[in-house]
């Protein structure tokens, strides 16, 4: 026990180093996605990314009691089946497909799929929880900022060879699914009482967003 609080402390003190690594880390990615000479290689670098960004927000998470880990289960395995029907139906998101960008698919469906969802809502959560919201709202807020992601890496995801719908453009029921999912992921956050209170988490998903929005501005 004393070890692990040490460890526990440890990663704290180092808080800085974490959020200058990851400004770094995604400062690298941004560029070698940004260069056409290099971009195919970043590309197969992605679910590392997603890896590691998931890693460093789970060193910095508190208490992993077995509510936490049922939730987290639960979010993984849930997104995980309802993308798999989605990309093999076209009845929960709409007509499209995964590319080779997101690594080892099952059935169509990027097994690394399910950890993005889980990633995005807990860091979603965790924001909200630096306000002093009523628990409704922060879960409605933790919602509306999933979908305000989704609207922008939606742009994004063709050129990062993630997932293309077959129109023209997005359909507005892909974004409706991603909020209800949003929404109902975040209760299961909420009524399972998890504490996503995480100094890490917010700055991830600043991060990544930021990093998508350039990524608009330049491969668009």
């Amino acid at each position: 026990m004393i070890g692990t609080k040490n460890i526990a402390n440890s990663i704290q003190a180092n808080y800085r180093y974490f959020v200058l690594f990851l400004i770094i880390f995604y400062a690298v990615g941004f560029a070698g996605l940004s260069i056409p000479a290099t971009r195919s290689f970043f590309v197969h670098l992605t679910p590392f990314a997603l890896l590691l960004s998931s890693f460093i927000v789970a060193l910095f998470h508190g208490k992993y009691s077995a509510n936490t880990i049922l939730a987290f289960v639960l979010i993984y395995a849930a997104s995980f089946m309802v993308e798999l029907i989605g990309v093999n139906t076209g009845a929960i998101f709409g007509n499209y497909t995964y590319g080779h960008g997101l690594g080892v698919k099952l059935f169509n469906t990027p097994l690394i799929i399910g950890l993005n969802w889980l990633l995005l809502v807990y860091v979603s959560n965790s924001v909200m929880e630096r306000t002093n919201w009523n628990p409704i709202f922060k879960v409605f807020g933790a919602s509306f900022l999933l979908l305000t992601y989704d609207v922008l890496l939606e742009q994004v995801a063709p050129n990062l060879s993630m997932w293309t719908f077959s129109e023209s453009a997005v359909p507005v029921q892909n974004y409706v699914a991603w909020f209800v999912l949003a929404l109902l992921f975040s209760l299961v956050i909420n009524l399972l009482k998890i504490n996503t209170k995480n100094r890490i988490a917010p700055v991830v998903f600043g991060i990544q967003a930021l990093f998508f929005a350039a990524l608009l501005l330049t491969l668009n």
